[in-house]
């Protein structure tokens, strides 16, 4: 495709080979990022088949990086390519938001139009009694989906906007209450990291 006069030139030696090196390693850190992120989920069947190219990327990463180790152009490649890749990885967890979360809602007013605004949605709201610093408090527990959160925030500025609340990820959690799943999951998920889909 290329001749080999290209393949000694300058151009491919200071900037189309640490292009490479830097695209490799964008991709390797991304899935590796994700494969953590995975396995925090316990979603563990997706991780052999991440890790199995990952690795193989990173292989052809740093062999590159061997062959030319008189390039200093090679070494900002591997090093720009690993911070990107962990930022494109995190946007896209973000992005797909896969997962559960435990919310902790905490307030000392009426929490009953919140916790049946929670329930119509099939949020599973389960609200406790008990005593804080200023006295009577009512606690809101939900398991959610990631997916959810926004929601459930726009609930509680509507109703209890004054409310503290925590964020936990759960790892696993079985039965419960969470709103019905329309369509395809994969679909879904493709759909939130894709927008375009949508159309």
């Amino acid at each position: 495709m290329f001749s080999e006069q290209f393949y000694n030139s300058d151009l491919f030696h200071w900037a189309v080979m640490p292009l490479l090196i830097y695209l490799c390693r964008v991709s390797d850190v991304t899935l590796g990022t994700l494969r953590n992120l995975f396995l925090s989920k316990n979603l563990k069947q997706i991780v052999p088949v991440v890790g199995f190219f990952e690795v193989m990327i990173w292989l052809v990463a740093v062999s590159q990086v061997l062959k030319h180790m008189d390039n200093f152009m090679c070494y900002a490649g591997w090093g720009l390519g690993y911070a990107t890749g962990i930022i494109i990885g995190i946007k896209i967890d973000e992005r797909l938001g896969l997962g559960l979360q435990m919310l902790r809602i905490i307030t000392n007013k009426d929490c009953d139009e919140l916790v049946e605004a929670l329930n119509k949605e099939d949020l599973g709201a389960t609200v406790i009694d008990g005593k804080g610093a200023k006295g009577p408090i009512k606690m809101v527990y939900l398991i959610i989906k990631r997916t959810d959160f926004k929601k459930v925030s726009t609930y509680i500025q509507l109703h209890n906007p004054d409310a503290f609340y925590t964020i936990e990820d759960v790892k696993e959690a079985r039965r419960g209450v969470f709103p019905m799943a329309g369509g395809n999951q994969t679909m879904f998920y493709l759909r939130r990291l894709l927008p375009l889909a949508n159309r």
